[in-house]
């Protein structure tokens, strides 16, 4: 069945999740005979684009119950492969082939020759020198199960194996695989995006951001905190995009149509009308448009005071406790109504996949089909900006990899 009764390995997907699972099966089963196989003409896709070319490899995080509330879906079950395989392992993976990472001011971590080119080079040269073999343009038409293994059908022919690892990312293809073999898949919806406002009031001020703003919908049911960005179109940065990964279902059922809640300054509107008043104590002959207020640049204060219809010119002395209270109420509860989404097509999050109640997260195997192995994207597991997903890739692809070697 075998050239030279070797245990054949076909690992569907050359993106990361499918790079690290071959490389760790082999590597820690030398006599496997490894295969890649890849779709398109190239490969490591994700990894060349992401971060901007710079590829964000994972996150400065060590702690895994840290790590996993970064997850919108798959955290409970990501829990103990992060006590196995999790970011210092990864940092210490690369750094063991001379990849050294650093870490930036928000915990995301890069190569330091701020090149994903870096991180694939390395990948590429660990499978040669292991001895996996790469196949591109080798798409699959089906897979059939049997007994003995599996039978993977090509317009070229038939590939048998003994063990099979999906690392097919959000395609089409790898969900129809999976649901052929009795799988069920959550449904596939969009996860971080940024928020569309029609006839937006900042377009003027897009590039502006406030460093630690609460954004929620539903009347606070949901709601994430964090630097908040103005775009010419409406809102994007980490508490926008963490909203969308987290109410990503919620989102769609809404079709992109809601009222979202914006707190400036994530403070209570009492203790806001109490500092302005206090302001106005201190430095009653300041213009309004040029008090110091929670880091908020004198643009956007006066973006506020043009909505309110006072003069940013006018003096403290001059300005009502109506009027104090009135700006405190707009930068605690400013009400904006979305429709619809924009999304970085070049670094897009699917939420949804293969269901996770029918994975063993101790060896990544299905509990369907013994032998057949699920890596990254293709399950329901996406996280937040950051490193996140990679590490979600490099982690089961780890566990898959590990496992398949042992036997």
């Amino acid at each position: 069945m075998n050239e030279g009764n070797l245990l054949k390995v076909i690992i569907i997907g050359g993106g990361a999740a499918g790079f690290f699972a071959a490389i760790c099966a082999k590597a820690g089963n030398p006599t496997l005979d490894v295969t890649i196989l890849e779709k398109s003409a190239q490969l490591l896709s994700k990894v060349r684009i992401s971060g901007g070319g710079r590829c964000n490899v994972t996150h400065n995080c060590f702690d895994p119950k840290e790590l996993v509330k970064n997850y919108p879906r798959g955290a409970k079950e990501l829990l103990g492969p992060f006590h196995v395989f999790q970011p210092r392992d990864m940092v210490d993976w690369f750094a063991k082939r001379g990849v050294e990472l650093k870490k930036e001011a928000d915990g995301r971590m890069f190569p330091i020759t701020d090149s994903s080119s870096t991180i694939i080079d390395c990948l590429m040269k660990e499978a040669e020198d292991l001895g996996v073999r790469i196949e591109r343009q080798a798409k699959i038409e089906s897979i059939i199960c049997a007994d003995d293994g599996f039978t993977l059908n090509t317009k070229d022919g038939h590939i048998k194996a003994q063990r099979v690892v999906l690392a097919t990312g959000s395609s089409k293809g790898g969900y129809e695989f999976v649901r052929s073999f009795g799988h069920k898949v959550k449904e596939l919806v969009p996860s971080l995006f940024t928020f569309n406002i029609p006839d937006f009031v900042f377009t003027e001020l897009s590039g502006i951001s406030m460093p630690n703003a609460t954004v929620s919908i539903h009347k606070g049911k949901f709601s994430q905190k964090g630097p908040l960005l103005i775009t010419h179109f409406g809102f994007s940065g980490p508490a926008a995009l963490k909203l969308s990964a987290f109410c990503a279902r919620e989102l769609f059922k809404a079709n992109y149509e809601i009222a979202l809640k914006v707190n400036w300054v994530s403070l209570k509107e009492q203790e806001v009308a109490e500092k302005l008043l206090q302001e106005k104590k201190r430095n009653p002959t300041i213009a309004i448009g040029n008090i110091s207020l929670y880091g908020m640049p004198k643009s956007l204060l006066r973006g506020f005071l043009m909505r309110l219809g006072i003069k940013y010119v006018a003096k403290l002395s001059s300005c009502t406790q109506k009027d104090l209270n009135r700006l405190a109420n707009l930068l605690t509860s400013d009400i904006f109504n979305v429709s619809g989404k924009t999304t970085n097509k070049s670094e897009f999050v699917t939420c949804g996949g293969i269901d996770l109640k029918e994975v063993n997260f101790k060896t990544m195997e299905s509990k369907i089909i013994e032998g057949l192995f699920f890596a990254g994207e293709i399950l329901d597991i996406d996280g937040i900006t950051g490193g996140f997903n990679f590490q979600n890739a490099w982690t089961t692809g780890f566990i898959a990899g590990s496992s398949i070697s042992k036997g």
